[in-house]
C-alpha cells in the first residue's frame, strides 16, 4: 500500500511537471504552507493547524517515523512549543517551493507541494542559530472545495553547517 501511495505521489511530478510560480494553484498552495508553518508551526497555533489537516492526515518523517494527525499534533505541540530548550522556527528557502497538480478527468483533485526549508533555534536573549535542513513534500486535496494537507513526505534532514 505504502509502495502504490509513493508511485502515485511521484509519477505525476516525472510526466506533468510543476506549474508557473505565478498561477492561481501555486499561490494557493503557497499561502497555506505559510499558514502551516507561520500560524501553526513558527506562532504555535495548533488549533489552526488542526483545521488545515486532512482527517486521516498521516507524516512521514525520516528520523522521527510515522505519525497520524493525533500523534503529529501531539508532538508539534511538545517538541516545537513547549521545549524547555527553546523555540524552533521553520523558514521556507526562498524560490524552493513547486507546485505538481494532480487530476482526474482533467478535473483538479489535489496538488502536490514541494519544497526546502531551514529551522532555527530561539533562545531568550540570544540571536536565532540555524539548526537544520530538510526538504518536503506534501499532498494536499480539496475537500468540499477546501485545501486540506493529506500526506506529508519530510526528509533529507541534516545538521545546520
Amino acid at each position: 500500500m505504502k509502495l502504490q501511495l509513493l508511485y502515485v505521489l511521484l509519477v505525476p511530478i516525472c510526466f506533468f511537471g510543476q506549474v508557473e510560480k505565478t498561477t492561481e494553484l501555486h499561490l494557493q498552495l503557497a499561502q497555506m504552507d505559510a499558514l502551516l508553518f507561520e500560524t501553526g508551526f513558527n506562532r504555535c497555533d495548533l488549533q489552526k493547524m488542526e483545521t488545515l489537516l486532512a482527517a486521516d492526515f498521516e507524516f512521514y518523517h525520516d528520523v522521527g517515523g510515522v505519525q497520524d494527525k493525533i500523534a503529529f499534533l501531539k508532538a508539534t505541540k511538545e517538541n516545537i512549543c513547549e521545549n524547555s530548550t527553546g523555540k524552533v522556527t521553520r523558514q521556507l528557502i526562498e524560490g524552493s517551493l513547486q507546485t505538481f497538480p494532480l487530476k482526474k478527468n482533467n478535473v483538479l483533485y489535489g496538488a502536490l507541494l514541494s519544497g526546502e526549508h531551514e529551522f532555527y533555534m530561539q533562545k531568550p536573549n540570544e540571536e536565532n542559530k540555524k539548526t537544520g535542513y530538510a526538504k518536503f513534500t506534501g499532498y494536499w486535496e480539496l475537500q468540499d472545495g477546501d485545501w486540506k494537507l493529506k500526506r506529508v513526505f519530510s526528509f533529507d534532514h541534516k545538521a545546520a553547517k
